[in-house]
């Protein structure tokens, strides 16, 4: 436990002054005219320092833990990630001065590895992504150090009721447009803490808005939520990188979600393609799952002759994944064949349906 007021003070100050210099989010409006009346956004969380939405969730962990005492001036950070989180957290330690350890899948993408090493981090390696949470556990022990454990630890570390959280600056940025409040709000999880956020939000603000959560394939979150069997297990982890779990995480909360659906591995990464036409860069895979299922839900509102808005985020960079889903040999042995998505987004260009 750390007692250190002045040590607490000052790494607080630190994170603060950190968020004091970055700018909030964009809110993009997709420009998509065979959707009549309907508008779909995107939360650009690539934009952050280290560029993706859990620049936010490793900020909040880090001020937990450091409130919480159970981080000081030389505790070893350690933490269980397929990427994203670690590259964020390997930034906030080394803004403090402490070493930081990332327990990761050996098949994580080349480029988060480097990033983690340019931030001052070290990458520890294990075979598979179920193997992530014991070995962290081992590691912090070994050293005396702290694991963050971002899967228990996210939904309760953001304070959900506003501060200028995700789903506080997506409203605040809604204001002005067309239909403010959105219809749907769609997110996939990965620890499930933004999801639990935003569906919270919504409740304490009263909002008419519903939460749409979108799982990959290969993860328990969607059978959870229809069993509510906390137990499920695979044996294979998601093939769409930060998102989807091969187990029930602690900080997923279905209580605050109004549908799930499961989106294929190949319509998120045909997706995350077809947007580089539309948006004229390259996001992540787990972008692709958000707005495929931000896109059926446009499909069907249009359906019922409805009007609104429908947001969702795009989660990080596709330039991070350039040897992943942007590579076709790859993508072919690890994904499918993604021609019949491409062409089936072809045709919702030409009427506005899936």
């Amino acid at each position: 436990m750390c007692t250190d007021h002045n040590w607490i003070n000052n790494a607080i100050r630190k994170i603060e002054a950190d968020y004091q210099r970055s700018a909030d989010t964009h809110l993009i409006k997709l420009d998509l005219p065979m959707l009549e009346g309907i508008d779909v956004y995107l939360k650009d969380e690539s934009t952050h320092p280290t560029g993706s939405l859990k620049h936010r969730l490793a900020r909040s962990l880090f001020l937990y833990a450091i409130s919480n005492g159970w981080i000081g001036p030389n505790t070893p950070i350690i933490e269980s990630s397929s990427g994203s989180t670690a590259v964020s957290e390997a930034y906030f330690a080394r803004l403090l001065g402490l070493p930081f350890i990332a327990v990761v899948p050996r098949k994580t993408a080349t480029k988060k590895i480097e990033m983690i090493k340019f931030y001052g981090g070290q990458a520890h390696f294990v075979e598979r992504s179920d193997e992530i949470y014991a070995e962290s556990r081992r590691l912090a022990e070994e050293l005396n150090g702290h694991y963050m454990d971002q899967f228990t630890y996210a939904e309760r570390a953001t304070d959900w009721r506003g501060n200028n959280n995700i789903a506080d600056s997506i409203f605040r940025q809604m204001k002005l447009e067309d239909h403010p409040e959105p219809t749907w709000v769609v997110m996939n999880p990965g620890t499930g803490g933004t999801s639990a956020t935003i569906g919270r939000f919504i409740r304490y603000q009263k909002y008419n808005t519903k939460l749409c959560v979108v799982d990959p394939e290969n993860s328990v979150f969607h059978d959870f939520y229809k069993t509510g069997n906390k137990e499920l297990t695979l044996d294979a982890g998601s093939k769409i990188e930060g998102i989807g779990r091969p187990r029930v995480e602690p900080s997923f909360i279905p209580g605050v979600i109004d549908e799930m659906r499961t989106i294929p591995d190949v319509a998120s990464v045909a997706t995350a393609r077809w947007l580089e036409g539309i948006l004229g860069r390259k996001a992540g895979a787990s972008t692709g799952t958000n707005l495929f299922g931000a896109l059926q839900l446009a499909c069907e509102m249009q359906q019922r002759g409805e009007k609104g808005s429908i947001v969702t985020l795009l989660c990080d960079s596709g330039e991070r994944y350039l040897d992943t889903y942007y590579n076709d040999e790859w993508v072919a042995n690890n994904i499918g064949d993604l021609t019949p998505t491409l062409a089936l987004l072809a045709n919702f260009e030409k009427t506005g349906q899936l």
